[in-house]
């Protein structure tokens, strides 16, 4: 579904992204961990046309998009949830939530899609006309992911969903990702530091360092290795 190829991607005159190759099939969840600093989110912004990369290619179900501006990149069904979440806070629940729809024109369907994301997030349902930023951390993230869904991507982007967030949130939020994948058949790319629950969801990892992948495997396999125990997860 998604290639990177050899994508070299800068911030000013700091080259963050280093040759960077990766690609994510159809229906996986593949999920993307390294430290602060590494390129994760940099990563992100380049697959949505934010901080295009200046070489390489990126291409979505066999197009490249690497020259692409975001709003075609989100018609072509890419969505992705930023890290902060940066819902709209002065604007209601169900607001938010039909600006994440804003290039359909389906007002039965995305009717229905708000009643879905509320099915997946009961306290949406509950919080429906309430400011957005009136809502905890954990609420503003399902928020997040919700607005996401709306604009019915192939692929969702989710950069550090447990962020901030009690643990009790975050296993709830992380069921929620499994469910979009297994059930809704919605493609993942998660950029995750909790390295062990992202691992443990998903069905490939790459490893960052430096803006470089250094270690690709299946999930399990990373979650058995020792450097990643140690740099990682905290074993």
């Amino acid at each position: 579904m998604l290639e990177l190829r050899h994508v070299n991607t800068f911030h000013g005159s700091v080259h963050v992204l280093h040759d960077l190759c990766l690609r994510i099939d159809q229906g996986e969840i593949i999920t993307l961990i390294g430290a602060n600093g590494a390129g994760k989110s940099t990563a992100l912004m380049s697959i949505c046309g934010i901080v295009p990369p200046r070489s390489g290619q990126i291409l979505f179900q066999g197009e490249p998009i690497q020259h692409l501006p975001p709003n075609k990149i989100v018609a072509l069904g890419i969505s992705q949830v930023p890290e902060g979440r940066h819902i709209f806070p002065a604007l209601t629940v169900a607001e938010n939530l039909e600006l994440g729809a804003f290039l359909r024109r389906d007002k039965q369907q995305i009717r229905q899609d708000i009643e879905h994301c509320c099915n997946l997030f009961p306290i949406l349902a509950e919080r429906r006309q309430q400011p957005a930023g009136n809502l905890s951390g954990g609420e503003q993230q399902m928020l997040a992911i919700s607005r996401a869904l709306m604009a019915r991507p192939k692929l969702l982007l989710l950069d550090e969903p447990s962020m901030g967030l009690a643990p009790m949130i975050i296993q709830q939020i992380f069921e929620i990702i499994r469910k979009i994948n297994t059930e809704d058949g919605t493609t993942v790319f998660l950029v995750e530091q909790n390295a062990n629950l992202a691992l443990k969801i998903a069905d490939r990892g790459y490893v960052l360092e430096n803006g470089k992948i250094v270690l690709h495997d299946i999930a399990a396999q990373l979650l058995s290795n020792q450097a990643i125990q140690k740099a990682y997860l905290g074993i």
